[in-house]
């Protein structure tokens, strides 16, 4: 079972995360906290007439929430408004829900044995509720709790 969460996909992008870097002309950004474990996430977004033309990310956290934010700004470039909404509200449900496993996820699957462990899905959905209040102009930081 742990070897399902600590997927080579996961470790992969914890240990060389993508798209990690300051966006200096972000015309959106939010800061997240989880203060269960420490984690920070900072999420900068530059978005252009509802679509998202780049997402890059700082922070510090475990292997989980580092792959997250890595594998999230993957996922994004791109996409509309609505669409990252849609993505997050489904990368959500994986976690957090015993449904059926979405099939339109891509590599954001790997993600999907962090649902037995419940303490780790605040790990894997930090940058994500960052991403959210980056999304929505929220000028607040956001915690997991």
């Amino acid at each position: 079972m742990i070897n399902d969460l600590y997927h080579e996909t996961i470790l992969d992008h914890s240990k060389r995360p993508r798209n990690f870097q300051l966006l200096e002309d972000a015309n959106r950004r939010a800061e997240g906290y989880n203060p269960l474990c420490g984690d920070k996430c900072k999420v900068f977004l530059k978005e252009h007439d509802g679509v998202i033309d780049k997402v890059t990310f700082q922070g510090a956290g475990c292997a989980i929430s580092t792959a997250s934010a890595s594998l999230m700004t993957e996922a994004l470039k791109g996409k509309t408004i609505g669409e990252a909404e849609t993505l997050l509200a489904k990368f959500h449900d994986l976690l957090t829900t015993d449904q059926p496993l979405p099939k339109d996820l891509g590599k954001l699957m790997v993600f999907s044995g962090v649902r037995e462990f419940p303490a780790r899905v605040k790990c894997a959905t930090l940058a994500w509720h960052t991403l959210r209040a980056a999304l929505r102009g929220a000028g607040e930081a956001v915690s997991s709790e």
